[in-house]
């Protein structure tokens, strides 16, 4: 049995301001002596930069979807470890999960798996009395989820949040008024990543104020004590089979793509193949002009690369040495980003020519949580393999599978696959399916 102080904050909608509350609670637990770990229900990865900033540590992703429901109380222990509290955000409304499979992969089935109560933020901000009735529902909607306290947000007075506090039969933890500074900008995939933000954190040591001053930091370490031992022990990084005979000392170096157009990946990637003896290397496709030295493997994660498409193109010196070194078989995995910028072009500027395939944005968004079967043996899968993953994008690529497609999804084929290459729009969480991972260690090893 584990201790962990917890507390999931949820509410019944998306739009409520969980993540300026989830964010400035954890930043303002950290700026009062606090070591706090922060998470994410679900596969978003914008809100997990913020998280960072505000934790000064990696922030993580739960979601049973991805790694299965079995990894998800361990994740959050192996994020957690050395914290003194974890805050946990959800995702969308409370019971919101994944459509046609009764919440799984929800805010609540999250914090059922880890046993967490859950502070519900609630936007006031258009209504009174009738909030009441709201909380009343989240509360008792599902007896195995404990609702413990409601944080009030956008107050328009006292008097306003005093009307609604009388209506509800819970804690009332806090109350945020209506603040315009601290409205987080977006754009067509939702939020500006923190790493795209001069500002991001300024604007996290703003919500640490503002929730310092609002909330009842000390009913809420009370509320996340109370919160029972988990019967889990911490997930270990574990790739594949580990470091076979032959391998050299020193770790190959795997190039991770970073900077504003690449911000998405997942925390545990990088422990992965920390694990299975790789060195991760970061760099910026937009401004450096070479790979790290001595690179061996190509990890191209998710981000915006249609917002800095005139940069990447511009940095013609590195688009053709990936381009050389990806067709002479360095093993490379893209996801999402990472395929648009391995495309012959992006809105019409040049990419790196690798896959052909010509991207652009479209206005039709693509958003699903599938199940994908490996169509071929390639870098990554075996023919017949299953995997879950997510895809979140506006573009579109042309075409959009190669004679050696990736994955085939609901009967149709999508991406390119060969011996050394994996390029798709499909997210996957290599914690869920660490085979992935030991077979691009494998290949890393093996290059050069």
């Amino acid at each position: 049995m584990v201790a962990l102080p917890r507390v999931v904050v949820a509410a019944p909608a998306t739009g409520q301001g969980k993540t300026t509350v989830a964010t400035g609670l954890m930043a303002a637990l950290r700026r009062a002596g606090h070591e706090v770990s922060g998470h994410k229900v679900g596969p978003d990865y914008i809100d997990p930069g913020y998280h960072a900033l505000a934790c000064g540590r990696p922030g993580r992703n739960l979601d049973p979807h991805l790694v299965g429901e079995g990894l998800v109380a361990p994740l959050l222990l192996h994020g957690a470890r050395g914290a003194d509290v974890a805050v946990v955000e959800g995702v969308m409304g409370l019971y919101d999960g994944r459509v046609g499979s009764q919440g799984f992969s929800s805010t609540a089935h999250v914090a059922a798996l880890t046993r967490t109560p859950v502070v519900l933020v609630v936007d006031i901000s258009r209504s009174s009395r009738s909030i009441g009735a709201v909380v009343h529902g989240m509360a008792t909607w599902d007896p195995t989820i404990e609702v413990a306290g409601v944080i009030l947000n956008q107050a328009g007075s006292p008097r306003h949040a005093a009307e609604v506090r009388e209506s509800i039969g819970l804690p009332v933890l806090g109350v945020v008024p209506r603040d315009p500074d601290l409205a987080t900008p977006s754009r067509h995939l939702g939020l500006v990543p923190a790493a795209e933000r001069a500002e991001a954190a300024a604007v996290v040591e703003r919500l640490a104020e503002r929730i310092a001053d609002t909330v009842d930091l000390a009913a809420v370490l009370t509320l996340a004590r109370s919160a029972p031992d988990l019967d889990a022990d911490p997930w270990v990084p574990i790739a594949g089979r580990g470091r076979p005979g032959g391998r050299p000392e020193t770790p190959p170096t795997v190039a991770v793509a970073g900077g504003r157009a690449f911000t998405f990946r997942y925390a545990e990637t990088a422990e992965l193949l920390e694990a299975a003896g790789c060195a991760v290397v970061s760099f910026d496709p937009a401004t450096d002009t070479g790979l790290p030295p001595g690179t061996r493997g190509l990890y191209l994660g998710g981000g915006f690369p249609e917002v800095h498409a005139t940069a990447l193109s511009d940095n013609a010196a590195l688009r053709a040495q990936i381009r050389e070194a990806v067709l002479d078989g360095l093993p490379t995995v893209a996801e999402c980003a990472g395929l648009l910028y391995l495309c012959r072009t992006l809105d019409g500027a040049p990419m790196a020519g690798v896959v052909d395939a010509d991207a652009a944005m479209t206005e039709r968004l693509t958003l699903r949580y599938p199940e994908a079967t490996a169509a071929v043996d390639s870098l990554l899968t075996r023919a017949g393999e299953v995997v879950t993953g997510h895809e979140f994008h506006r573009t579109h690529v042309t075409p959009h599978a190669g004679r050696t497609p990736a994955w085939t999804i609901d009967g149709e084929d999508f991406g390119f696959a060969t011996a050394s290459l994996h390029a798709s729009y499909l997210h996957t969480h290599w914690a869920g399916h660490p085979q992935l991972a030991g077979r691009f260690a494998d290949a890393v090893h093996r290059h050069g």
